[in-house]
């Protein structure tokens, strides 16, 4: 007895699969940009977020490195009684340099003058800038160097000069060496801009004169305000520990220790912690996107029952139907991830050049981006999906 051989569908192929899953954005072009372009939208604004965060964070990373993180300060603090004035001795920086593990060190003193452009100026506009006396070693300390002109040496030093942080040069309308400024009661010669000190905002904003023309010609003290010390990798920490006693070791409560670089690395460390709300909206963007994209299968399903009649005329089974249209929704919400991570990077890479930091863009959240796009590809063409499958081919030939 004969048995009835029975029927199956012929398998898809991957081709077979991309082939017919791309039909429908060959034929709906229009249709396909407008409705990739909203994940596109969510995907760049994500990637563009996290990369600007990224670069602003290698720029900082970058200054530390150059800038290093083994440089503290020792100021005088405040005394024990309210009011109480108190003063650095004045070898604080000779004291500073002896300790095990310094390298280097300088130090500068607050003057109770005034720099103005000419003395003409009235003696109260003084635009926020400092006067200061400051060693021969500061700059290397801090690992400065000159925007233009020199620092101050053993030479000038010792007569009516002057080297302006930019901040200063900017406020002072100064913009090359050789310019003179009027301080107390005579002019000094501008031999020197700096360039900026992320590490020492205050050297910045001030006018730096040499220790002995301080002494000499402004009244200076001697007593230093602030020391600055560089020491090795290894001993920061103890140094740290070693200051204030070795400055004053009756009363080191006098002395306060700090550590410039930590705000830098404090701002490296939380950098981006402000783009939750801008990565929340790209999502929300994302959201959307997948709707739109759901909405699309769903008209393509309704536009397109004659095609998927005759194809389950023709055998097509449920899957084959449901595996079709997921496909074009992946491939819907595929291209739109990949022109989302585009535009993405190109807004870093703008972003980057504008403002001279790094191009910095984490692969992983250009792969999980994409990710994220074939996901919510998946789950929006699912319904339209199922809904195209379990149309009955004679109602969807009837309705064609």
């Amino acid at each position: 007895m004969s048995r009835t051989p029975v029927l199956r569908a012929a398998r898809l192929g991957p081709r077979d699969v991309l082939h017919v899953g791309s039909a429908g954005l060959r034929s709906r072009p229009v249709r396909v940009v407008l409705s990739a372009l909203g994940i596109a939208i969510g995907i760049a604004t994500m990637i563009a977020v996290v990369g600007i965060s990224a670069s602003s964070q290698a720029q900082l990373l970058r200054q530390l490195d150059a800038l290093g993180t083994n440089m503290l300060v020792a100021k005088a603090g405040e005394g024990m009684f309210s009011g109480q004035e108190v003063k650095l001795p004045k070898d604080a920086v000779g004291m500073v340099g002896r300790i095990d593990g310094v390298e280097e060190a300088a130090g500068t003193g607050d003057l109770d003058r005034t720099v103005r452009r000419s003395e003409k100026i009235p003696e109260g506009e003084t635009g926020g800038i400092a006067v200061k006396a400051a060693t021969e070693r500061l700059l290397d300390v801090l690992r400065g160097r000159p925007a233009a002109g020199t620092w101050l040496n053993a030479a000038n030093g010792r007569y009516p000069a002057v080297v302006l942080g930019h901040v200063a040069a900017e406020r002072l309308g100064i913009d090359r060496p050789g310019r003179q400024v009027w301080i107390d009661d005579r002019y000094f010669t501008v031999v020197g801009i700096l360039d900026p000190l992320p590490l020492a905002p205050e050297i910045e904003r001030s006018a730096l004169v040499g220790w002995d023309a301080a002494q000499r010609l402004l009244g200076f003290d001697g007593h230093p305000t602030a020391v600055y010390e560089r020491s090795t990798d290894a001993t920061v920490r103890q140094v740290q520990n070693l200051l204030a006693p070795t400055i004053d070791p009756r009363n080191p409560q006098n002395v306060a220790v700090g550590d410039p670089s930590s705000a830098l690395k404090a701002k490296a460390a939380t950098e981006g912690a402000f783009s939750t709300l801008l990565l929340g909206l790209g999502g929300i963007a994302l959201l959307v996107g997948g709707v739109g994209v759901a909405n699309t299968m769903i008209i393509s399903v309704l536009e397109r029952r004659h095609e998927i009649g005759l194809r389950r005329s023709l055998g097509a089974t449920r899957g084959q139907i449901r595996i079709q249209f997921v496909t074009e929704s992946l491939m819907l919400s595929g291209l739109g991830g990949l022109a989302g991570v585009a535009l993405g990077s190109a807004a870093v890479a703008a972003y980057a050049a504008t403002g001279g930091l790094p191009w910095v863009v984490p692969p992983w959240s250009a792969a999980g981006g994409f990710a994220a796009t074939l996901a919510i590809g998946t789950v929006a063409g699912l319904y339209p999906a199922v809904r195209a499958s379990r149309l009955s081919p004679t109602l969807a030939l009837a309705a064609g």
